[in-house]
């Protein structure tokens, strides 16, 4: 097991925001919702060391070899004053935006995941995942998402014009259930959570005291056993909801939500 140790600083914090889907439903109504999260980057940026991004920042992305996805030029630069103030951005890749290569990491310096990772800060140890495919279950995802991944079908892909990539891409993201999930579930219950399965597996070998995901939609903080906490980081869609760690970690909400977060 491969883990990163983060030394916080003296009054520094660690951020974790998931599941923006800029670009959904259409442009004008997420340009209201990327304005509210530069908002709260302007916020975070006198404190925070590290920035978490567990995926989905975009309803959906793709790197051509001279092309990126139009928008989000806000958005993106803000990341990027971020990094230039000195602080670390972490990008876990959705399955949304899960054919993120190398731009961010090139343009703004981010560190790109595509896989989970563990992490120790502040002596606590971390697992960090978007949170799709893990735990059993959902296996017309994991098939689909084989598909999504395999370098031939990413190869035919890249050769389509962006105008009919991306209206192609933007339909099946916002229509097909399969690709997209149905956002904001209700809770199921700890034995029907696949990611709550995942996180008591994990348990029974590693000592983890928390796992942060993104995936869900689900704004929630769970007790597990051995104190550890299973936190899912909810939404910017409906919930406008962030992590914070410094010495504990807390879920919270930036401005006003239209729904509650589960407890």
């Amino acid at each position: 097991m491969i883990k990163t140790t983060i030394n916080l600083e003296p009054g520094k914090k660690v951020y974790f925001a998931s599941d923006q889907h800029f670009g959904a439903p259409n442009p004008k109504e997420s340009k209201v919702r990327e304005e509210r999260f530069i908002r709260w980057m302007d916020e975070i940026k006198h404190d925070a060391q590290v920035l978490f991004l567990m995926g989905d920042l975009f309803d959906f992305w793709h790197e051509w070899k001279h092309v990126i996805p139009k928008g989000y030029v806000r958005v993106l630069g803000k990341i990027a004053e971020l990094k230039d103030r000195g602080i670390h951005i972490y990008f876990f890749v959705g399955n949304h935006d899960l054919w993120m290569k190398d731009y961010l990491e090139e343009e703004i310096g981010c560190t790109v995941f595509y896989k989970k990772q563990y992490f120790e800060m502040g002596g606590k140890q971390f697992l960090l995942a978007h949170g799709d495919g893990l735990g059993p279950g959902d296996k017309g995802y994991k098939r689909m998402k084989k598909v999504f991944t395999n370098p031939v079908a990413q190869w035919f892909f890249k050769w389509l014009h962006p105008d009919i990539a991306m209206k192609i891409a933007l339909y099946m993201s916002q229509k097909n259930k399969m690709i997209s999930g149905d956002e904001d579930k209700e809770f199921l219950g700890e034995d029907k959570e696949f990611l709550i399965i995942y996180s008591k597996e994990k348990l029974k070998t590693q000592k983890i005291d928390y796992f942060i995901y993104g995936h869900r939609h689900l704004p929630m903080v769970l007790n597990l056993e051995g104190k550890a906490e299973y936190i899912n980081l909810g939404d910017w869609i409906s919930y406008f909801t962030y992590g914070v760690f410094e010495h504990d970690f807390e879920l919270k909400t930036f401005g006003e939500s239209t729904k509650k977060i589960t407890s």
